[in-house]
């Protein structure tokens, strides 16, 4: 009667713990599925929709640079404001008759780090020329060149300002929407259409240069992207940001993640941004049989940075995915249990066969 006793409360611990696995498995269901519903549509009835799509393309607005986008900037003309002082790794360049015709003096002679050129040893070598005019560097040099040729005319000018180096080249967007520009500070471009930044490009310029004329362009568009999530029937959601180039479509999107997943549905919709105070969501249903199958353009829609490409799983293997997780906690407590009314009942069978009267515990 002891033993029939103990049996009996270890079936009803065990019916408690597998009910109790299984209502906690069921409040656990619900969460997140009203929010996430997906919308009801008929793949075959699909409305046309008056949106941009295959053999009905459009071209996109004007570019708008953002962060981080890289513009390439080239500088057709950068003439420093007058009266400009002369640099390290300027270059100026310098030319002279009535010299010797072995040793001329006509090209250009960079502007050494520590401020000098070097005129070469038949005309005294080096001249400091930092922090000069070109006035003051023309009657330094002609000084050093009648020492030697008392008949040598000296000319000077500014042949290429260090800044030009420092404006020309790729710049890559800050995150806080600026380019630099060197020793000319930086310029706020983002929102801005290509035009725009090269209209306030050359206006900081102006600051520094007479009359500057630049060259913008977008070297690499990268703050433009589309998403395609794959629904994973319960495991997960992938989500894969593509770069938007312009004329991607629907097959485009799904063939750049490799085609549909073997859990994948084939409804499939296209979430386009809204801003927030938009009442009703702007879903475009996709016919995904008619664009692969029959060729058809009516939903292969053109897509625009932003938008989100939904593949939805299907709907057997998503509950498959539920149901086993509802039923895990349920058989790992019920093989707990078995387990341990099995190990129970073995250690009383060997105990009753040498003699040995079991142990029950305190209120079994």
């Amino acid at each position: 009667m002891v033993r029939l006793s103990v049996n009996r409360r270890l079936v009803a611990a065990a019916v408690v713990a597998v009910l109790a696995a299984f209502g906690g498995g069921c409040h656990s269901l619900p969460s997140g599925h009203k929010c996430c519903k997906p919308p009801k549509f008929d793949p075959c009835c699909i409305p046309e929709l008056p949106v941009p799509r295959e053999l009905n393309k459009v071209t996109l607005p004007p570019y708008v640079i953002e962060t981080p986008d890289i513009l390439i900037i080239e500088a057709t003309r950068l003439i420093p404001l007058p009266p400009y002082r002369v640099e390290p790794l300027d270059v100026l360049y310098v030319s002279a008759r009535g010299v010797f015709d072995t040793d001329p003096i006509n090209g250009l002679y960079p502007v050494d780090p520590d401020g000098t050129i070097n005129l070469g040893p038949a005309y005294g070598g080096v001249v400091r020329v930092a922090d000069l005019t070109t006035e003051q560097i023309q009657a330094a040099v002609q000084a050093k060149v009648k020492a030697v040729a008392p008949n040598g005319t000296v000319t000077v000018s500014l042949a290429q300002s260090r800044g030009a180096q420092a404006v020309s080249g790729q710049h890559i967007v800050r995150p806080d929407g600026t380019v630099g520009l060197g020793s000319y500070g930086s310029v706020y471009v983002a929102g801005m259409t290509i035009a725009q930044a090269k209209a306030e490009i050359e206006k900081h310029l102006s600051r520094y240069l007479y009359r500057p004329e630049v060259n913008v362009d977008v070297y690499a568009f990268n703050s433009k992207f589309y998403y395609v999530i794959t629904d994973f029937a319960g495991a997960g959601e992938q989500v894969v940001r593509l770069p938007h180039v312009g004329n991607e479509t629907v097959l485009d999107a799904v063939s750049n993640i490799g085609g549909l997943s073997a859990v994948s549905s084939k409804k499939i919709w296209v979430a386009r941004p809204a801003p927030t105070d938009c009442a009703a969501d702007q879903i475009l249903p996709v016919d995904w049989c008619g664009i692969t199958q029959r060729g058809q353009v009516k939903t292969n829609y053109q897509l625009l940075p932003g938008d989100r490409v939904y593949i939805l799983s299907q709907p057997l293997t998503k509950f498959d995915t539920y149901l086993a997780r509802v039923l895990a906690p349920i058989n790992r407590t019920m093989g707990s249990v078995l387990l341990g009314a099995s190990t129970y009942q073995t250690f009383t069978q060997q105990n009753g066969q040498n003699g040995v009267q079991p142990f029950i515990p305190v209120g079994f």
